[in-house]
């Protein structure tokens, strides 16, 4: 049977898939808060814009150099040490598998919302929850094909929503916030302090864009090295153009000022549209965002399991696949599985999550590091061609450096998360040591 490969257009996705997920609708009014004024709140939608741009470009090479299912692995224990590639993998399955239940959980508010106006019981919440999660789990036990186009699908209405509502700065109709959140802090322009505010800001921004490192998953299975560089890159400016259009409208729409802290931004959107049935209709698009972002994590993430079980790291009942459909059924059910138990737990592990946060930090500036030491071995050479070869090595110091500054700042911003994430990594440092270090060396 012929191998299930991607299309440009299904990688673009993809790449849509991993970065716009409910952020978007809500994040630009803590921006906002934090940037003191219009000039700098744009200022970072766009700095942020171009440097995933940047790593765009850096994460494609890497992709072409090394392309292989579960790369996001691969390029740790390939230019570092497995050690270091079980390390911050298996801390970000367990990260991403706890994000999927919490995200769940988040979207079953939106469904009660949207059916009966009001928070539902416990039950209710977790049961809808889960259905989604066992729905996707479904739908990739089918392989890639199945899965993929569904994630098209999912994403062409999606992205037309946010088209909807970027269209409402036409209409001329101006709305204002029904409610604050009243912990959030506020920041003041005073003349002076024009890199703090743009510093705190970006922060919040780098990682409304980030995902789209996790597309490199996906090496070995498109179509050319060649689809993996054009789907990472027209997603990212597909995403740019669509962030700064809708900042743009929150901007216009509701005002600067007003914005500042605003709860549920997106809905006033809505509202321009839809009148007093704006509420729903936004609600519906946060489900619609809810099952977005299952199914592509259901997608990527068993293939990191994949990866990690071909290199001995992981037991070898991951390395399996469906012989027709070529789907990872082992990876994908401990996945699925471990989502659904942590939503049994409620919304409150998301504060165990906070850590996250600080691994990606180490993520980005490690992996995308890694272009270095893939160029200084040869690897992939043939794939790298045209000027790409000669601009990549700049952007990607721009872009590590770049991250590093962020890293910097959410250790300040955040020093029990930092902490936490760096005794996890010794905690899981130990682990691999301890029990496949020397398992591997009999190999």
């Amino acid at each position: 049977m012929k191998k299930q490969q991607l299309n440009l257009f299904s990688l673009t996705m993809i790449v849509v898939s991993l970065v716009i997920g409910m952020g978007i609708f809500k994040t630009p009014a803590s921006i906002a808060a934090k940037s003191g004024t219009p000039s700098i709140f744009f200022a970072a939608w766009i700095i942020g814009g171009v440097i995933a741009l940047f790593g765009a470009l850096v994460y494609a090479e890497i992709g072409m150099r090394l392309p292989s299912v579960g790369g996001y692995y691969s390029v740790f224990t390939k230019c570092y040490h497995p050690s270091v590639g079980f390390t911050v993998n298996a801390l970000i399955l367990i990260s991403n598998a706890a994000s999927i239940a919490v995200v769940a959980l988040i979207g079953s508010d939106y469904v009660s919302d949207l059916l009966f106006g009001h928070p539902s019981g416990e039950a209710f919440t977790i049961l809808t929850a889960v259905v989604p999660i066992a729905l996707f789990y479904g739908v990739n036990l089918l392989g890639l094909k199945t899965s993929s186009r569904t994630q098209n699908l999912l994403m062409i209405v999606k992205i037309a929503l946010i088209v909807l509502l970027i269209s409402a700065s036409f209409t001329g109709v101006h709305v204002s916030p029904h409610g604050y959140n009243t912990s959030g802090k506020v920041y003041v322009y005073n003349g002076h302090n024009t890199g703090l505010l743009l510093m705190v800001s970006l922060v919040a921004v780098f990682f409304t864009y980030g995902g789209y490192q996790q597309t490199i998953n996906f090496g070995s299975e498109t179509k050319t090295p060649a689809t993996l560089q054009k789907g990472i890159v027209m997603g990212i400016i597909l995403i740019l153009c669509l962030y700064l259009a809708i900042s743009y409208t929150y901007v216009k729409v509701i005002g600067f000022d007003n914005m500042k802290n605003a709860t549920a931004i997106g809905a006033l959107l809505c509202e321009t549209w839809f009148g007093k049935a704006g509420g729903k209709v936004f609600d519906a698009c946060m489900f619609l965002s809810v099952l977005a972002y299952v199914n592509v994590s259901l997608l990527s993430n068993p293939r990191v399991m994949f990866a990690m079980s071909t290199d001995k790291v992981f037991p070898k009942i991951f390395s399996y696949k469906h012989p027709k459909t070529d789907a990872m059924i082992p990876g994908l059910t401990a996945f699925a599985t471990t989502a659904i138990v942590v939503a049994f737990f409620g919304k409150a592990v998301d504060n165990v999550l906070d850590f996250s946060i600080f691994l990606d930090c180490i993520g980005f500036v490690t992996s995308a590091g890694a272009l270095f030491i893939l160029r200084s071995k040869g690897m992939g050479d043939t794939n790298v061609k045209g000027i790409a070869r000669h601009v990549t090595p700049y952007l990607c110091a721009v872009f590590v450096l770049s991250y590093f500054v962020v890293a910097t700042a959410v250790v300040l911003d955040n020093p029990h998360a930092a902490i936490t994430g760096i005794s996890l990594m010794v905690i899981f440092f130990f682990i691999y040591f301890g029990f496949y270090h020397r398992r591997n060396r009999v190999y």
